[in-house]
């Protein structure tokens, strides 16, 4: 196994690794990374300006219901487009806990907030640059809503740069996965009993998809029956004043759904489930 994966490395280990996962779909996949992503505008009244993100994205966003939420936490919400669409959503009272890793990255998060939010909305947001995989050693069972948009494979992004293309291994997968599972699981803590959360990834790699879900489940739902997963249910009419497009179709997976560009009109790549805390932990 280990000389197996010796072997994967590079554009051709890459190639290789996807070819194994999507068969022929493969061939289509590549076709539409190298075509222009189905990026739309999504324009809150009174902000300076619109903000730009693949229509996707705001699927997976809107997917997370947000009314009667008094507080909403996006985990890892750089560079801040799914956060403008939550914000852009929630009650008049609800505050938003907009949470970024990397200092260079909250400055954007900062900037987007800033620009593409009015200031009614901007003072009920919150923003802070830590590492979320630790909130939960300081706090538990504290918020109603929760979006995890975990930094993942990207492929698309890999695919389409040299440079990380010829540095590809499968060991890239492996740290991610280990970052995302920090992550949910910590995320988990932090749900409030009949809280709902949105776990999400623009990976194509299963492990960091339905088989990180699986994860969650081995780990809370053996003994705790608490996971409830919630069907992909979203009113189009909390965005209409935001947005005109036309959101992308989805493919069910076991536990969520995926949308792929080669049949989304280049939406995606972008995995999510919708996951509900039925039961404390504690």
């Amino acid at each position: 196994m280990k000389q197996k994966q010796k072997k994967l490395t590079g554009k051709d280990g890459f190639e290789k690794y996807y070819q194994d996962l999507y068969g022929s779909r493969w061939q289509d996949l590549k076709n539409a990374f190298q075509k222009e992503n189905n990026t739309v505008e999504y324009f809150v009244k009174d902000a300076q300006n619109p903000y730009y993100l693949d229509s996707a994205s705001i699927l997976a966003a809107l997917c997370l219901p947000v009314k009667n939420a008094e507080k909403i936490l996006d985990l890892c919400a750089a560079p801040g487009g799914k956060t403008v669409v939550l914000a852009s959503r929630m009650d008049d009272e609800t505050e938003l806990y907009a949470n970024e890793r990397s200092a260079s990255r909250k400055i954007r998060l900062q900037n987007t907030i800033a620009s593409c939010l009015p200031p009614n909305i901007n003072s009920r947001i919150r923003i802070s640059c830590s590492d979320g995989a630790t909130w939960c050693k300081k706090q538990s069972e504290c918020f109603d809503r929760i979006l995890v948009d975990a930094p993942c494979s990207s492929e698309r992004h890999v695919f389409l740069d040299s440079k990380y293309l010829d540095q590809w291994t499968p060991s890239r997968i492996k740290t991610v996965t280990m970052q995302q599972w920090s992550l949910l699981s910590c995320a988990f803590r932090l749900l409030k009993e009949d809280g709902i959360m949105v776990y999400s990834t623009c990976a194509l790699c299963p492990s960091e998809n339905d088989l990180m879900i699986e994860k969650l489940i081995q780990k809370f739902n053996s003994k705790n029956e608490c996971i409830e997963f919630l069907p992909i249910n979203y009113d189009i009419n909390e965005i209409k004043s935001f947005c005109s497009a036309k959101l992308p179709d989805f493919e069910r997976t076991k536990y969520g759904a995926q949308i792929l560009p080669d049949i989304q009109n280049g939406a995606g790549p972008i995995y999510f489930s919708i996951i509900k805390k039925t039961k404390s932990l504690f």
